[in-house]
């Protein structure tokens, strides 16, 4: 699995030009599941996103996680994360998991990350073609990737 989380003022998510997912501060994380990914991944996955301390404390140093600031988090599927540039020019897809193994997966890790906050996460729709409008803060853009730990 792999996510980019970046640190926002405010994110919004239109389908087909109406908002079906808005946060004003806190993470907007792009999410790729690969046809590999397990339970393990989620979870690690999730400890991670909840835990990055990427917010600025009272000395602007990032010492805050998400959860310390109380922010709020939009979550979005995101195949083309899955992406190998290796060949030619043209990304091949072929690690990206198919909707039957990345809807479930996808489904888990929305509830992992609600489990373990006080809210709900607002979300885009998988497979939609969506548009997302971001206000970066900092910028902060943190990519992971569960299969490398890293």
């Amino acid at each position: 699995m792999r996510v980019l989380v970046q640190r926002v003022k405010k994110a919004d998510v239109l389908v087909k030009k109406k908002i079906v997912g808005s946060i004003n501060n806190g993470i907007l994380i792009y999410v790729g599941i690969d046809i590999n990914d397990e339970n393990d991944d989620l979870d690690w996955i999730t400890k991670k996103v909840l835990n990055l301390r990427i917010f600025n404390d009272e000395f602007d140093l990032m010492n805050y996680s998400v959860r310390d600031v109380n922010g709020e988090i939009l979550l979005i599927s995101q195949f083309t994360l899955m992406a190998s540039t290796k060949k030619g020019n043209r990304p091949s897809y072929v690690k990206s998991a198919n909707h039957k193994i990345a809807v479930p997966l996808y489904e888990s890790l929305i509830k992992k990350i609600e489990e373990n906050i006080d809210f709900k996460i607002q979300r885009g729709i998988f497979g939609a073609d969506m548009t997302v409008t971001s206000i970066n803060d900092g910028p902060v853009n943190i990519y992971l990737d569960s299969k490398k730990k890293e």
